[in-house]
């Protein structure tokens, strides 16, 4: 596998190839039918972390033969590569990030392909539009605390629950954020709080708390949602704003002063979208490849890290991983949401702007 590690970087840096699997079925076989000496190229765009990236990639190459080329950037970044490159694509396809909102600000960069292991997920997260396949659910609503700084601010950590604890004034200017405007982990959080803090869902109550949790940032903004749990691991902030994988995978890797809370008010599971890039150079590699990513190996190497498959009857491995049984789940509505996401985005700057 090869990959790039930062969408600004111009070399690309080669990574062995590690990890099989056991697995009696053949992904090759899943894949469209391919066998595993097949030969050929990918190249993926994602704004997927290396942990996701690593646990499906190689493997995939593996069992195919195929060599993936690996360019990972923010959402934002990528998208707007992909529609700039249109008249001559130079990604196959988009493996994260592939929403119902980014599908309507780009109907023309992507093409219709529906796996035929779509029916192996549940229904409600089976293929959108005839574009986009879904192979994990993304929690949106992931609040990480330093426990440390969180302490030195003279606050208990113990007691953090909400997304209302994140308007106490100690916090002011101790809070990751990242854009949502151009980071679809941000946007998805934005989403989920207005789903649940107003008096109805996406109302002007909503909204109103937003305003003063956008006061409370105090002009923080990260350019990408890694530099949020990142800024917070590090020290840099009290508590990010964030989604569960990368949180989880912080734990799970022997963090000691981390500790993530769903907030009580209540968080959103997405499902994360895949989609062929129309007219790529290697069409039928990038079918292959959903097809592996919906297929049980693809499902169960998914579940070998922090991200949720999207075939809910695949458990992931880590005991680390709160179950849903222990959270308050609600429900986007997904299609209202993409709807209004340039005129949200748009609000949203101009809140933070105003602020600051």
């Amino acid at each position: 596998m090869k990959k790039l590690l930062s969408l600004c970087l111009t070399a690309v840096m080669a990574v062995g190839v590690c990890g099989c699997s056991s697995g009696s079925s053949s992904a090759a076989a899943t894949a469209g039918g391919t066998s595993a000496t097949s030969s050929g190229k990918l190249v993926v765009y994602s704004p997927n972390t290396d942990d996701l990236i690593n646990a499906v990639v190689p493997l995939f190459e593996q069992e195919t033969g195929i060599t993936v080329d690996v360019i990972t950037g923010g959402t934002g970044d990528l998208l707007t590569r992909i529609d700039s490159e249109k008249e001559n694509p130079q990604g196959d396809i988009m493996f994260g990030g592939m929403t119902p909102a980014n599908l309507l600000k780009y109907p023309d960069d992507f093409a219709e392909y529906t796996s035929s292991n779509d029916t192996l997920l549940p229904e409600e997260y089976q293929n959108y539009g005839g574009v986009i396949s879904h192979y994990c659910l993304d929690g949106s609503a992931a609040l990480l605390i330093n426990t440390d700084i969180y302490s030195e601010l003279g606050l208990d950590p113990d007691k953090f629950t909400s997304y209302n604890d994140l308007l106490q004034p100690e916090l002011k200017g101790h809070i990751a954020m990242g854009d949502p405007a151009n980071s679809s982990s941000a946007w998805a959080e934005l989403t989920n709080m207005l789903l649940v803090m107003g008096n109805e869902k996406y109302d002007d109550a909503a909204w109103e708390w937003v305003g003063k949790f956008i006061d409370n940032l105090d002009g923080i903004s990260l350019d990408s949602s890694s530099k949020v749990y990142k800024g917070v691991a590090d020290g840099e902030y009290a508590v990010g704003v964030s989604y569960e994988d990368p949180c989880v995978n912080l734990i799970v890797s022997g963090a000691t002063n981390l500790k993530l809370v769903y907030p009580s008010e209540g968080a959103v599971w997405l499902p994360a979208g895949v989609a062929v890039i129309k007219g790529c150079q290697n069409e039928s590699n990038a079918q292959k490849f959903i097809d592996f990513l919906l297929s049980d190996e693809g499902q169960n190497a998914i579940a070998t890290t922090t991200a949720r498959p999207a075939n809910t009857k695949i458990s992931n491995t880590t005991e680390l991983m709160t179950p849903f049984s222990d959270i308050n789940v609600v429900y986007e509505d997904i299609d209202y949401c993409a709807e209004h996401k340039t005129e949200w985005q748009a609000k949203w700057t101009d809140m933070f702007t105003s602020a600051n």
